[in-house]
């Protein structure tokens, strides 16, 4: 015991909030137990702990047993190493040490502050379940649990980070993932040796395909219900302590430009918006530098009383066509940026009213032409339509080298960067799968889910990822309607 107390007051040196104190159990064997405040539950270990081992021995058992039997916690464990004994600790479940025995016992009562479980702010559905994922890792489980009751659903948990020791959750459905993947997932977690993980992006970057692309290979969502969904189509899910973000592969491009209310609302109404979704993607990469292109290089192919307008517009405007677009959209992504940044109540105020009053202040002083404003407007208002921030993010960084391209080889330069996009998109893999799957290569089966909805009785098959997998989730001939030769 003294020891093991020298070994452990060394460990915790300077460290207040660690509790270490002494007492006999059953007024006989000295014992030490050690927990961290306000990680630990302090009244439990009064009541379940501390009361019942302090009172008189009544039963004549050996003692180990009699420890066992005397405490009312559910989950006790014997552990021998310090290493354990320091993860116990600091997972907020407190040790006893007890005097001549070579083992330390850890008790299950953490107790720890929660958020409760709100809405997700980040992807805010009109019609769908309004649960989010909170920082709790227990939290998150257990809502995956409450949707997907089977035990099938398979959770794997390890240790990562030298010092914050963080909990990374691998979750996946045994028989609708490939194992392969389940394999790899953990062997890319396994290799990585970090000091701390506070994100679950510190996870994403770690272990992604394609480390230099702008282009995120895995899905990060803080609904439950879009992880149990991806979960049914056989990916994995990744989720990690401390953050409500979890990570979800292997994904497609088209994955990005998805929206879990897509599924909860008329498929011809999805997909009606899935295209004008597609629409606006397109707009807010390319329609700054067509612009730019046509005005510089191609004024043939504006109507006349178009261009006449545009001229005039342009006539006190000292510089270029790029030199305008270039001053407005990093003015418009900076009062973007500041939006985010200010706090809630008045983020958004000024950014609106700041947008408009650079906008109008521009025009006036002859720095900018009302065209090119009403350009810049149109192509913010698109970016607001891509769901994926991290994917809105990729679009506007790509936004200025196709801007660059189109204001030095017009036309043909956004043809080079359309190019160069699409080469890049098709050697992308997120686990690797496919960035363009099913387009590329191409899975006829399947192609119907990235250019509509199809409805639920048509969706009859699982997406095929990687491997082997378990081809139908629903029973075929599910179409709605009156039984044949049944009265009307």
């Amino acid at each position: 015991m003294d020891e093991n107390l020298v070994k452990f007051r060394e460990i915790y040196n300077n460290c207040y909030d660690v509790v270490i104190r002494s007492f006999l159990i059953f007024e006989k064997n000295l014992a030490v137990i050690i927990y961290i405040e306000g990680l630990s539950d302090v009244e439990g270990i009064e009541e379940y702990v501390l009361t019942p081992l302090t009172k008189n021995q009544t039963k004549d058992e050996p003692f180990n047993e009699l420890v066992f039997n005397k405490l009312p916690v559910s989950k006790i464990k014997k552990i021998q190493l310090f290493a354990d004994c320091i993860e116990s600790i600091s997972s907020g479940n407190p040790i006893i040490l007890i005097d001549g025995q070579n083992y330390a016992l850890s008790l299950g009562l953490a107790k720890s502050e929660k958020r409760a479980v709100e809405e997700p702010e980040s992807e805010s559905v009109i019609k769908g379940p309004r649960e989010g994922f909170v920082e709790s890792l227990g939290v998150n489980t257990s809502l995956i649990r409450r949707i997907i009751k089977s035990p099938a659903l398979k959770i794997k948990t390890m240790k990562i980070g030298k010092y914050t020791t963080t909990t990374v959750a691998i979750t996946y459905v045994e028989g609708l993932v490939d194992q392969t993947l389940v394999t790899e997932v953990e062997n890319r977690l396994k290799r990585i040796n970090v000091d701390a993980i506070l994100e679950s992006e510190y996870i994403e970057e770690l272990i992604e395909d394609n480390p230099y692309s702008p282009f995120p290979q895995f899905l990060s969502t803080e609904r439950p219900d879009v992880v149990c969904s991806n979960l049914l189509e056989g990916r994995i899910a990744i989720l990690v302590e401390g953050t409500p973000f979890s990570i979800i592969a292997p994904i497609t491009f088209f994955s990005l430009l998805q929206t879990p209310e897509d599924y909860y609302q008329r498929y011809i109404i999805s997909s009606l918006i899935r295209w004008l979704r597609y629409l606006f993607t397109g707009i807010s990469l390319f329609l700054p530098a067509i612009y730019v292109a046509i005005t510089t290089f191609h004024q043939e192919m504006i109507p006349g009383t178009l261009l006449f307008s545009i001229a005039s517009a342009r006539e006190t405007v000292p510089f270029p066509a790029i030199v305008e677009v270039l001053l407005m959209e990093i003015t418009f992504e900076a009062l973007r940026e500041a939006g985010i940044r200010l706090p809630k109540q008045i983020g958004s105020a000024i950014s609106i009213v700041g947008a408009l009053v650079i906008g109008q202040s521009a025009v006036q002083a002859g720095l900018v032409s009302a065209p090119m404003v009403i350009v810049v407007a149109i192509t913010g208002i698109a970016s607001f339509l891509i769901p994926r921030y991290v994917a809105g993010i990729a679009i506007r960084m790509l936004r200025f080298p196709i801007i660059l391209l189109g204001s030095s080889l017009g036309l043909l330069g956004i043809m080079l960067g359309v190019i160069a996009i699409a080469i890049h998109l098709c050697s992308l893999r997120s686990l690797g799968v496919p960035y363009l799957t099913p387009l590329a290569p191409i899975q006829k089966s399947e192609v119907h889910s990235v250019l509509w909805r199809s409805p639920f009785w048509k969706m009859d098959k699982r997406p095929h990822l990687t491997g082997s997998y378990n081809k139908y989730r629903q029973v075929q001939n599910l179409k709605p309607g009156p039984e044949k030769g049944g009265e009307s």
